[in-house]
């Protein structure tokens, strides 16, 4: 029998040819597509980024590749995954956190989903199979501007914690004001609404707060306006898109 630790990097390694070759055999493969081109577009050698939700590291290793020598930062809260991630990366110009970004510190439980780990997070939410095995963690919660340094550059954020999206923004307030940085996010019916996320809340708060434009993530690369609030609550609710992309319009 091979052993998850083996198992683990020939799945990455499998989905990262997948993506290189662009080959969208699933949904979220075409959204990982999409964000590699945006990475490309977007990132120089000396960018800096941020990777919330970084499972197991297969959109820090294109962060790498677009940026060597930048300073990144990266959040897992999954205790065997972050040591597998702190293995991987070891020497490298990496912050690795044990920690749930949220809109508060201090702890709270955390849903690890043992037969599906990419659908974990702080709150149970909608899940795309029948038998779901649960494991209940305590972890540390913290805001994104505790951590980031205030005279650090970020140019890219990428975040994905199966609905608490919304949350991870607002603790990052400072940041994104700071830095206009560009920000990959997914934000879908079935995971948002169980944190009482609202798109009017999240596109004022984009938009309005911090001065970005929104678009999806096919639209930003073939150069379409950005979306306004009727658009972005259209892809919302009727589930036509789930990740989209904000940045500085200027």
């Amino acid at each position: 029998m091979v052993s998850r630790i083996v198992l683990m990097p020939i799945k990455t390694s499998l989905k990262s040819l997948l993506v290189k070759f662009q080959l969208p055999l699933t949904r979220n493969l075409r959204y990982d597509i999409y964000t590699r081109k945006i990475m490309q577009k977007v990132l120089g050698k000396n960018s800096s980024a941020i990777d919330i939700g970084c499972h197991k590291g297969e959109l820090l290793d294109e962060i790498f590749s677009f940026a060597p020598n930048g300073k990144h930062f990266a959040f897992e809260p999954l205790p065997h995954l972050h040591d597998f991630l702190k293995s991987k990366y070891k020497g490298k110009q990496v912050s690795i956190f044990p920690i749930a970004l949220f809109d508060k510190k201090g702890t709270t439980d955390f849903n690890y989903v043992v037969n599906a780990p990419a659908y974990s997070g702080i709150r149970k939410r909608k899940y795309e199979m029948p038998d779901v095995r649960i494991n209940q963690l305590t972890v540390d919660t913290d805001l994104m501007d505790n951590i980031i340094p205030e005279n650090q550059p970020i140019d890219f954020i990428k975040i994905d914690v199966e609905g608490a999206e919304f949350a991870v923004l607002q603790g990052g307030i400072k940041t994104i004001q700071r830095n206009k940085p560009v920000i990959v996010f997914e934000f879908g019916l079935g995971a948002a609404d169980f944190y009482g996320s609202k798109p009017a809340a999240c596109f004022s708060f984009l938009s309005e707060t911090c001065g970005l434009c929104i678009s999806t993530l096919k639209g930003f690369l073939d150069g379409e306006d950005c979306l306004n609030l009727q658009q972005f609550s259209d892809h919302f609710e009727k589930k036509t898109e789930y990740y989209f992309i904000a940045y500085n319009p200027q």
